[in-house]
């Protein structure tokens, strides 16, 4: 039994830690994407723009797709192989939700880059037409931000799918027992907790995000 708990435990780890070095091999393959981007609107070299829609195609197919898929994975064998659960609790969800929306759409706009990468190769490219790279990759990098924060406040609690299953095994663990609702701060009168405003940011920064992908299609 105690070489079972063992196995068991560092198996959570094994899985936590691939979750986070591929969230962070994600996060991290977006901010030199997103300098290429800016480097390029503000650049009146045409080589170098060429280049650097090169260098984004790369970047996206080999470093943020592979992370992006790896992150998503590694995130459903640690919620499904852990107490956490995939359904248990209201941030899991969201942020397998923003996950899945990220992942879909970079795979999408993936697309639009490698036929600009291919034009490219055949044609000088003028600034303006990387634009859209902008918007996506602060777009992503904001998706990315709103699924780091929930990670590390959880708000909102458990499910009611979750406290089913915790009134019907008899167990709860303590801190689905008392769930944190953080510290209640005073806005302007509006008396509030730290994890509802976390949670009204990363719906926003969502939000923002799907506007910010409509417009790069219009654009388009």
């Amino acid at each position: 039994m105690d070489a079972i708990k063992t196995m068991t435990l560092r198996f959570q780890k094994f899985t936590l830690l691939a979750h986070i070095t591929f969230s962070v091999g994600w996060f991290g393959a977006v901010i030199p994407y997103l300098a290429l981007a800016i480097a390029a609107l503000t650049s009146h070299d045409e080589q170098f723009v060429r280049a650097a829609c090169l260098s984004m195609e790369f970047i996206g197919w080999f470093v943020i797709v592979p992370f992006s898929f790896a992150a998503l994975l590694s995130g459903l064998i640690q919620s499904l192989g852990t107490r956490w659960g995939l359904f248990r609790h209201w941030w899991i969800l969201a942020k397998l939700v923003l996950t899945i929306f990220a992942v879909v759409i970079l795979l999408q706009h993936m697309r639009e880059v490698s036929r600009l990468s291919l034009l490219a190769k055949q044609t000088l490219l003028s600034s303006a037409e990387l634009r859209p790279e902008l918007i996506h990759s602060a777009g992503g990098l904001l998706v990315l931000l709103a699924a780091i924060t929930l990670s590390v406040f959880k708000p909102w609690g458990m499910t009611p799918y979750g406290r089913r299953q915790a009134s019907q095994a008899d167990f709860t663990a303590p801190s689905e027992r008392q769930p944190y609702v953080g510290a209640r701060v005073n806005l302007h009168g509006w008396q509030t907790t730290w994890t509802r405003i976390i949670g009204y940011h990363a719906i926003g920064l969502f939000v923002l995000f799907v506007i910010l992908h409509v417009s790069g299609i219009h654009h388009h």
